[in-house]
């Protein structure tokens, strides 16, 4: 009697948010299952901010609309990318704001409210690590310069969080896509946490070895902390590329657990909620690794949390179909499925359509003992 006393306090204290309970989300006291798609982008690194929106916006309410009509829930959200525009830089890499033109919140408001009506839950991400050219001198210094990372979290986080965070369709944060592009897999340490010896041959680092693990985890660890304190129901996450630095299992380790991060940067609040990983078969077996979610149970990975896959599509899904492969995620304990990418542009993307096909294999389910309920209302 008295858990359920407990459980039903909790239900009450975050109504009308979205929560935690073990491996799994809650809304209004259901479990649920994010069946959805990443946006990212419309324009890399060109969307948010500096009045840009305005001219984004019939693509991204397109999206949300189809992604509704669909039987999708959720959609993935890239946000500065790799500070192109946002947020606001001087010429000595310190952020002085949000952006030049002080737009990004109010463009960001109305994109949330314009998905509080139709029902879709938005996840922001900030950063991305699989840059896609050259390093960026203003993301780099951010991990590097603590000095630097605090001007952002003082300047353009907590105004963002505190603006955005009683906006209903806001379901989380994502701190930064796949680090694991500019991170150096081949540095020895003392410390297990900062050791990326494991990852030597797994192919991370194709961006270029250019951070220690300690650097890009004390990143995740003080802006995961940042949002928690400014907004404590707030639910972070960052999204690794591949379970192999997101578990311990098999001689792996989990680069984003809570020691781990904390280890860091120091600041106990920078932990995340729950976590995400990405999936795609290797190009020339057109097979899945022996990590890949889409070859286990949430359960096998260990890992105390909710679990997103939050990138993966049909082109690169080891022969299954898109509709195989959104079933496989409802029904094998994950929290959710985002494919990649609505815009659909470069060779690793299924086309929109054939995403549309696999939200639409989900649509109406509400099963709360596998996969949970679809069909919200925010």
């Amino acid at each position: 009697m008295l858990v359920s006393f407990l459980l039903l306090v909790a239900a009450v204290c975050v109504n009308g948010r979205l929560y935690i309970q073990g491996d799994h989300f809650y809304y209004n006291g259901q479990r649920v299952f994010f069946n959805g798609v990443n946006q990212a982008w419309v324009s890399y690194g060109y969307d948010w901010g500096n009045n840009q929106y305005q001219y984004r916006r019939s693509k991204f309410q397109s999206v949300v609309n189809d992604v509704k009509n669909n039987g999708g829930n959720s959609i993935r959200v890239w946000v500065h990318v790799e500070g192109q525009t946002s947020p606001h830089f001087d010429n000595h890499g310190h952020v002085t704001g949000t952006d030049s033109s002080n737009s990004l919140i109010h463009e960001l408001t109305e994109y949330l409210q314009y998905a509080r009506n139709h029902q879709v839950f938005i996840f922001l991400c900030l950063w991305n690590g699989a840059e896609r050219g050259s390093t960026n001198w203003r993301l780099e210094g951010l991990i590097k310069d603590t000095g630097k990372l605090h001007t952002y979290i003082n300047h353009a986080l907590i105004p963002m969080v505190k603006a955005l965070k009683d906006q209903p369709a806001l379901a989380g944060w994502d701190i930064i896509n796949e680090m694991e592009g500019v991170l150096n897999p081949n540095l020895h340490s003392s410390e297990p946490c900062f050791d990326t010896t494991f990852l030597a041959p797994s192919g991370a680092g194709w961006k270029g070895h250019i951070h220690s693990a300690q650097d890009l985890l004390r990143f995740i660890n003080w802006q995961a902390a940042a949002i928690r304190k400014t907004d404590p129901q707030a639910l972070v996450t960052a999204g690794s590329w591949n379970p192999k630095s997101n578990t311990n299992m098999n001689g792996m380790k989990n680069l984003y657990s809570d020691h781990c991060l904390i280890r860091a940067g120091h600041d106990n609040a920078g932990t995340l909620n729950f976590y995400s990983t990405h999936t795609y078969d290797n190009k020339n077996t057109h097979q899945y690794d022996s990590y890949s979610p889409f070859k286990h149970n949430k359960n096998q990975y260990g890992l105390g949390k909710p679990l997103i896959i939050a990138e993966f599509n049909q082109v690169r899904g080891g022969h299954h179909s898109i509709e195989e492969l959104f079933t496989y995620a409802y029904y094998h304990g994950y929290a959710g499925a985002w494919s990649w990418h609505a815009n659909a542009d470069g060779s690793d993307t299924d086309d929109f359509p054939t995403q549309q096909r696999g939200m639409r294999s989900l649509r109406g389910k509400n099963d709360q003992n596998n996969g949970g309920l679809i069909n919200l209302t925010i």
